[in-house]
Parts: C-alpha cells; sequence; structure tokens
C-alpha cells in the first residue's frame, strides 16, 4: 500500500511541476513581442516523462517525437537536471495553408532534483524512435550489498572469534 501511495505522490508533484512550466511559460508568452499569427503556431509545450529506477541507474523516458536531437540540450548542475528542446515549425509550410493544428511546437524546460545517489559523471542520454533515454548510475556506496547468511554454529563462532582477534 505505502508504494501506491508513493506512486500517486509523484504522480501529484509531476502534475503540480507540468501546471508550473505552463504557468511561467503563459506569463513569459505574455510580455512577448510576437505577433498573433505566430502565437497561434507556438503553444507550449511539454513532453511527458516516465521515471523508474533499478538497483544501479535511475531512467529518464521523456516522449520528444519530431525533435531533432541537436534541438536537445540536457545538463546537470547544482544536482538538477534539465532537459531544454524545441519542436520547430517546418519553415516550408505556409502558415495560411493550415487547416487545423494540433501538434504542439516551442520550446520546452523540464527540470529534476537528482537524489544523492546519482553519480553526476556517468550520465548517458540517446534518442531513439521519438524517445529521450537518459540513464542516471547510481553511485557505489548506493547499490545494495547482498550478504551472505552462514548457517551452523561453528560459522558463526568462527566469525566471532575472528572479530574478537581483530
Amino acid at each position: 500500500m505505502t508504494l501506491m501511495t508513493g506512486w500517486e505522490s509523484l504522480r501529484e508533484l509531476s502534475a503540480m511541476q507540468d501546471r508550473m512550466n505552463r504557468m511561467n511559460r503563459l506569463i513569459r508568452e505574455s510580455y512577448s513581442p510576437e505577433v498573433p499569427e505566430e502565437a497561434l503556431t507556438t503553444t507550449t509545450l511539454a513532453p511527458p516523462v516516465d521515471i523508474y529506477e533499478d538497483e544501479h541507474n535511475i531512467i529518464l523516458n521523456i516522449e520528444v517525437p519530431g525533435i531533432d536531437e541537436k534541438d536537445i540540450d540536457v545538463r546537470i548542475q547544482n544536482n538538477t537536471l534539465t532537459v531544454h528542446g524545441e519542436r520547430k515549425l517546418d519553415k516550408d509550410e505556409k502558415e495560411e495553408n493550415f487547416r487545423r493544428v494540433e501538434r504542439q511546437y516551442g520550446s520546452f524546460t523540464r527540470s529534476f532534483t537528482l537524489p544523492s545517489s546519482v553519480e553526476p559523471g556517468q550520465v548517458s542520454a540517446r534518442c531513439d524512435k521519438g524517445v529521450l533515454n537518459i540513464n542516471l548510475a547510481k553511485k557505489a556506496e548506493a547499490k545494495p550489498t547482498q550478504i551472505k547468511v552462514n548457517v551452523g554454529g561453528e560459522n558463526t563462532l568462527e566469525a566471532k572469534a575472528s572479530s574478537m582477534a581483530a
């Protein structure tokens, strides 16, 4: 039951972060000198993110279909992972030819505070089939260690005797 509560908390936090990002963009755009036609084709963009963790890594999968790899910037600074990118409207197509624009265009920024268990020097990112995969390796001391359990009285006594001699 605790696991479900944790996931719900993460979803709520992610939804709140998305709302804050949208609000921040709306404020910036309201002070922007853009003409109304450009404002119609550049909407707010907040690509969805899946985050999962195993014993060795934390992995982020961010949906970025239609965004060139050269238009994606991934950085770590002050224990924060920031992903910035931009989906550009093809300049070859004239805006007046569009009957409907549902895809979102424009720039986005997603930021994530990293846990102390992440090794900042061991981060890799790759883009495949419209998904940006960011792999954050955990520090060696953060990885679980399996301890062998000895069965029987003799092994236990030997371990006690050797620890007392030291």
